[in-house]
């Protein structure tokens, strides 16, 4: 069964959606860990709520990028992890991790890449009145928000509401992403 290590930053809802979709067995992989560089994350509580341990990490408290993700690479391969899924990791993954993990570190994001790649992602689309908006999981590589795309969904909106375009983007990783992991793990 594929083992799975989930990295995230803040609230943790890809991370929910990803940990149903393996516990109901709509994905054959089990969520190992969770790596998380921000303690005050609401993802941390989720995971304690699911018992799933956290590797908590400072990268700040390295002397490099490298370092940091060799020591992250130290904890994955003890808990022999096979896919890496970013759920909203705001942290570059520099080519230690990538090196690592060829073609098994997944992303989601919400546009259509490559449209409106980076951390604001959703507001650039909004300011720029787009009237399609989306969302990509893709696997990663040494370039922002690129790589293979693995799944993609779109939907149309007329309206001015950015908060309901962010909400529809939510709904949409939750189901996306599980089936991307599918996808991959199919291979």
């Amino acid at each position: 069964m594929t083992r799975i290590a989930i990295f995230a930053s803040g609230n943790g809802s890809n991370f929910e959606a990803i940990l149903r979709a393996c516990q109901s067995g709509t994905v054959a992989a089990e969520v190992v860990v969770l790596l998380c560089d921000n303690p005050q994350a609401y993802v941390v509580e989720r995971a304690k709520k699911h018992h799933i341990p956290t590797f908590l990490f400072d990268p700040k408290a390295y002397a490099s990028k490298a370092a940091c993700e060799a020591t992250i690479c130290a904890e994955l391969i003890e808990r022999q992890i096979s896919l890496i899924c970013l759920a909203g990791y705001m942290r570059i993954v520099g080519k230690t991790l990538l090196n690592a993990y060829p073609k098994r570190i997944l992303n989601i994001h919400p546009s259509l890449l490559p449209a409106f790649k980076g951390a604001h992602a959703i507001d650039d689309a909004y300011a720029f009145g787009v009237k399609v908006f989306g969302v990509t999981v893709h696997l990663i590589d040494d370039t922002i928000d690129g790589g293979t795309i693995i799944a993609q969904r779109a939907f149309e909106y007329y309206g001015n509401d950015r908060n309901l375009i962010e909400a529809r983007i939510h709904a949409i990783e939750h189901d996306l992403y599980p089936e991307a992991i599918n996808l991959i793990i199919g291979d």
